[in-house]
């Protein structure tokens, strides 16, 4: 169903937006979306999201007649202007480096036709954070929360449930002490690398598919620890579970028989090998 966005300007004044809302329901037209704030000089801003309309340009022309109604815009909506949005939170440092991750990737998208924006905000206090979690569920076009700090639990931990309940939205955290990481979807140690997965896992140009994931397979049985020694060309990942080393070289050997092989995810910016085994394993 196509949609349309319109911005209205009128004096801000009682009643105003009752006889507005009251014009476009007698038209069946259906109001998906709404925000309203007043301006520097007291002039009410109306940004609507419309559906059902036949036609918008009578519609602007109608809401015109109205004496409090300065102008009516017509535009794009925001959907089709910023898209999905990817929302951060917590420590500056952490916060910092999934934005890093999630703008790289985001771009990579957005030049081949998605739509997708990054919202940040550094915060520190189990309360501020609880709130700013809670506040997500208010938010429009809400595609992925990542949880980017040292230490969350309690009643953040609690927000996350409540989101998840009334809303379709996908929760990363870093890898960190608390119980987030129990309520998560995924979790990853790698910050940059975080910021990267709530792209692919939201992008409709993406690949990639997180419902492919084991529930848990990153935040209780394996934790990915990778090193590139430069001049041996080698690289090495550690399971948490067995203890033990699996030795990669290039070309690529990859030793398919360590029985947790599956549950390893190499950092998205590393090698050719490690672009396959993740295609192997988590791609479609």
């Amino acid at each position: 169903m196509k949609e349309f966005a319109i911005t209205i300007k009128a004096h801000n004044k009682p009643g105003v937006l009752r006889d507005i809302t009251e014009m476009m329901a007698k038209c069946g037209i259906n109001i998906s979306y709404t925000h309203l704030f007043v301006e520097k000089d007291e002039t009410a801003s109306v940004y609507m999201e419309l559906e059902d309309v036949k036609d918008i340009e009578t519609l602007a022309h109608n809401i015109l007649t109205h004496g409090k109604v300065d102008d009516v815009i017509t535009h794009r909506s925001l959907g089709e202007i910023y898209g999905k949005r990817i929302i951060i939170i917590g420590g500056g440092a952490q916060v910092a480096m999934v934005a890093q991750g999630a703008i790289t990737e985001a771009d990579r998208h957005n030049i081949r036709g998605e739509r997708i924006s990054v919202d940040t905000i550094p915060l520190v206090g189990e309360q501020e954070l609880a709130e700013a979690v809670s506040a997500v569920a208010r938010l429009p076009r809400i595609g992925a929360l990542v949880l980017a700090g040292s230490l969350m639990g309690g009643k953040i931990s609690d927000a996350i449930e409540d989101i998840k309940e009334e809303h379709d939205v996908i929760v990363i955290s870093l890898n960190m002490p608390g119980s987030v990481t129990e309520k998560a979807d995924l979790v990853i140690t790698d910050p940059v690398q975080a910021g990267v997965m709530a792209v692919m896992a939201i992008a409709d140009t993406a690949l990639f598919d997180i419902k492919k994931l084991e529930r848990g397979s990153f935040r209780t049985i394996i934790m990915v620890l990778m090193s590139l020694l430069i001049f041996q060309r080698q690289f090495s990942l550690q399971c948490l579970r067995c203890r033990h080393f699996l030795q990669f070289s290039v070309p690529l050997q990859v030793p398919l028989e360590h029985p947790q092989l599956k549950y390893f995810l190499p950092c998205w910016y590393s090698s050719d090998w490690a672009y396959l085994l993740f295609r192997h394993y988590f791609l479609p």
